[in-house]
């Protein structure tokens, strides 16, 4: 397998470098440089831009938006967008509901939302895990019951993340109570305005309310807001998962944040000499390097595979998902042992505190809050566990 890239996607990576460096807002640059939160503006802002350029979704089909990219041009996007600090996308409209509306969604549903969708006119939110459904997402209790041209949807949902954001929500609920569990579920659309609707803020580790806990009493939802046949929603929901794992890894990232501890570690002295210098911190930031590299030679497998038309949702994906969280983890970790006692600076107050200096103090001054979140790496898009389940069916045969 040759994983050199041609003349073509050099120069493909050469504009997508230039486009990046000449139109990323230098607020926003600077915000996702030093792990701080975005705003729902800043979201929007980039996501529009993108837009503008046709950019939007990279991987949607050309009819609806897309790009017409293959998948190793798509890698290259991504790479060059985490090395220019870039946001991604919003996913849950770009790499979830997006695709699932392009291959199962009406002509109706395609013609409303995508457009939307490409420019974050609407926020979607997903409504899947529940109290007890998380890994077990198929033992889902949230009950949807039609009526005449509507559904009565009555359940809670958790780790809605991005909801207090969201203008609409896509949602697993149970429409056919008495099949096998997986074979009841439906793919529904709604308004989170919608009355019977409620978000409540659930504050995680760093201190942010990023995610939250939706209750649904008596929402009534249009039964053209059913997204392809009733109680055919876990392969779309399958459908889905495939697309957010295979965008897990963000190996580009990584680099990005290793780079960043190396020029940190430069500044951070301990005992008369820099961290740089650090036996023990050499070879730690070394070890992930080699398992990043290791990584990136995977997803790069696993995308030359797409290319020659392999199957788009290729097991290994589950290994990109597993080693891509914890590469990340480690490399937080690595910037919060730089940071020492700086590294609470941001703790008090959720956030609040006023520190300066863009490489020096707020550099670190954010890394306890985004390594705790990043716990969060090794459950969203399924859990770890779950994906060595996967490994050991579909790779090793067990």
């Amino acid at each position: 397998m040759d994983l050199r890239f041609t003349p073509e996607e050099i120069a493909f990576r050469n504009e997508a470098r230039t486009f990046f460096e000449a139109t990323l807002p230098p607020d926003i640059r600077r915000k996702q440089m030093l792990g701080q939160r975005l705003t729902r503006d800043d979201m929007v802002t980039w996501q529009r831009i993108l837009n503008k350029k046709g950019w939007a979704c990279p991987m949607w089909p050309k009819e609806y938006g897309g790009t017409g990219w293959d998948a190793v041009k798509y890698f290259i996007f991504k790479e060059e967008g985490y090395r220019a600090w870039a946001p991604d996308v919003l996913g849950h409209n770009i790499q979830n509901v997006g695709p699932v509306i392009c291959a199962f969604g009406s002509d109706e549903q395609k013609a409303f939302f995508l457009p939307k969708l490409r420019n974050l006119d609407l926020w979607f939110c997903q409504g899947f895990s529940e109290p007890g459904s998380g890994s077990d997402l198929a033992s889902l209790k949230t009950r949807a019951v039609r009526e005449g041209d509507h559904y009565i949807v009555n359940g809670q949902k958790l780790w809605t993340s991005g909801g207090h954001h969201a203008d609409w929500m896509y949602a697993l609920v149970r429409t056919d109570t008495g099949v096998k569990k997986q074979a009841g579920i439906s793919y529904l659309l709604f308004d989170m305005k919608t009355p019977g609707v409620q978000v409540r803020p659930v504050v995680t580790l760093d201190g942010h309310p990023y995610t939250n806990e939706t209750f649904l009493d008596n929402v009534k939802v249009p039964v053209k807001n059913l997204v392809g046949e009733e109680n055919k929603g876990w392969n779309y929901a399958k459908f889905l998962l495939g697309n957010e794992r295979a965008g897990i890894a963000r190996v580009g990232l990584t680099k990005a944040r290793v780079r960043l501890a190396k020029a940190l570690a430069e500044r951070v002295y301990v005992d008369g000499a820099p961290m740089s210098e650090n036996r023990q911190f050499r070879e730690k930031l070394a070890a992930i390097e080699v398992e990043l590299k290791a990584l990136e030679i995977t997803n790069m497998m696993v995308v030359a595979g797409m290319k020659k038309g392999g199957a788009k949702h290729d097991p290994r994906t589950s290994v990109l998902k597993i080693k891509g969280s914890e590469v990340q983890q480690a490399s937080l970790e690595c910037q919060m042992e730089l940071a020492g006692p700086d590294a609470m600076a941001r703790q008090v107050g959720f956030m609040e505190a006023k520190v300066a200096d863009a490489i020096g103090r707020e550099g670190m001054a954010n890394s306890a809050p985004n390594y705790y979140f990043s716990r969060v790496l090794s459950i969203y898009g399924g859990s770890n566990e779950i994906q060595r389940n996967i490994i050991a069916k579909a790779v090793l045969g067990l």
